[in-house]
């Protein structure tokens, strides 16, 4: 490499940095300002609400509050909650990927629309998404006398708590993946299809690699939304004690039963699954960074 090259990159990497610092250069005032800004608010909307919930949890007791856990309604709404979670993953997760592929990688008619669709459950009220399902599903709706005639109970039931969950959380993969697909392009697999690869063989052994991360991501999204949805599964589930019940509506019972002690007991069982949740997210962030490193 000649002299002038040499000097030419050295002033190149000089002149990055300096544009790198200046963009980032701050008074110390004012980066102590943002730092406590940032402080309150997470102290304020996040630390404290926590620390109250597990404290109104154990005022009365660790034996009212182990009692609250144990109890056997407790037991069947987190076993509910669970239930609807492990169903509705692996239908988004389905979902979410075929989806993402269709759209990043292919030029196809009604694409924009089909990107409109999987944004719909993040415009649309919770509540109003459980109407629809009455709506459709109920003792008057659409499918009604095809239901009664099957025998089959879907509002009022489990079924109905699946579809609702199925419903507001499949946006959460499919928009992870999107971008992520979109960004990587189409290189990696038209080279492998050039060499052999079939359909299948591409995804698994090109495609997949490159986006597990961003799905594991979208993954843990989905799961956090679905442990945690109110809304629409309030509408549709009837709130039978022991039947329909999932831990977001065994909470608001207890709570209006001024049972207040084993509602935020259960409420910190909700809590303390969102911070396992919270936990695998930091996990793959550090790992998806890691990877991006290297």
């Amino acid at each position: 490499m000649s002299g002038a090259a040499v000097a030419l990159r050295v002033y190149s990497s000089r002149a990055e940095r300096l544009q790198s610092s200046a963009a980032t250069r701050e008074s110390g005032w004012v980066r102590v300002v943002l730092i406590a800004i940032a402080l309150a608010f997470f102290t304020v909307f996040l630390l404290m609400p926590l620390f109250a919930v597990f404290g109104e949890a154990l005022r009365q007791g660790f034996e009212v509050y182990a009692n609250a856990l144990i109890d056997s309604e407790t037991v069947y709404s987190l076993k509910l909650t669970l239930l609807a979670a492990a169903i509705s993953l692996p239908l988004n997760l389905v979902f979410g990927v075929a989806a993402a592929w269709a759209i990043a990688k292919f030029e196809f008619r009604g694409k924009h629309f089909l990107i409109t669709l999987i944004d719909l459950p993040f415009s649309v009220s919770p509540v109003v998404a459980g109407l629809i399902y009455v709506l459709l599903f109920g003792a008057q709706g659409w499918f009604a006398p095809l239901l009664q005639a099957w025998d089959v109970k879907i509002i009022f039931a489990v079924p109905g708590i699946v579809l609702a969950t199925v419903f507001v959380t499949f946006p959460f993969v499919a928009r992870e993946l999107i971008p992520l697909m979109q960004a990587q392009g189409k290189d990696e697999e038209e080279a492998a299809v050039v060499l052999g690869a079939r359909g299948w063989q591409t995804f698994w052994y090109v495609t997949l690699p490159n986006i597990k991360w961003g799905l594991l991501y979208g993954v843990i999204l989905c799961n956090a939304r679905a442990m945690g949805e109110f809304g629409a599964v309030s509408v549709v589930s009837g709130h039978i004690r022991g039947e329909t019940n999932t831990l977001p509506l065994h909470v608001e019972i207890l709570y209006n039963e001024y049972q207040f002690s084993a509602a935020f007991a259960v409420a910190s069982l909700l809590a303390f699954l969102a911070l396992i949740t919270l936990g695998i997210k930091t996990w793959v962030e550090h790992k998806a960074a890691q990877q991006g490193a290297h």
